[in-house]
């Protein structure tokens, strides 16, 4: 999909913007493992500096997703704002989230998977249908959860202690 593709020795010393509209087709391409439909609109600002480019990415739209508890089809909505810092460098290499290290060579910067990744990050790990969300927040809260502590127990009630363990931190005096 060359229309993800922008040519960035192109550009001049300025600020740029691209606007996108994608779906089926561009899941098909970079991956519909975990989202194969949707509808989204993008809006990506290049400000290209001396010596970095600066990305701005906003996406906005609608993810088709499978419940996990029902298996039903729902459309998960998806607003996202994120920055990338591509600087120029002698080796191409990932600082971190936000800072990338490119190559002053390089033509191009694909932007669609870019685009793939923060969408693939704002879904959530259990997908659950807006009509069951409210139930799944009333389990969370049940007596059945976990909670891990170090805390003594504030009950009152202090628990009997193995006589076992008592001879055995008397040996420890």
């Amino acid at each position: 999909m060359k229309a993800f593709s922008v040519n960035i020795i192109g550009l001049s010393l300025k600020a740029h913007q691209f606007e996108y509209e994608f779906g089926r087709d561009f899941f098909e391409k970079y991956g519909k493992d975990f989202v194969s439909d949707g509808h989204f609109s993008a809006t990506v600002a290049l400000d290209k500096h001396e010596t970095f480019i600066e990305a701005e990415f906003k996406i906005k739209g609608e993810a088709k997703l499978i419940c996990d508890r029902s298996l039903e089809p729902f459309d998960f909505p998806i607003d996202i704002a994120r920055r990338i810092m591509f600087k120029y460098g002698e080796e191409e290499q990932e600082l971190s989230d936000e800072i990338i290290i490119i190559s002053r060579d390089r033509v191009s910067l694909e932007i669609g998977q870019y685009l793939y990744e923060y969408i693939l990050l704002s879904i959530p790990i259990k997908k659950v249908h807006p009509k069951y969300r409210d139930e799944e927040e009333e389990n969370d809260e049940s007596e059945g959860k976990m909670i891990y502590t170090s805390e003594p127990k504030s009950s009152g009630e202090e628990k009997e202690v193995d006589p076992r363990w008592e001879v055995l931190k008397k040996l420890k005096k």
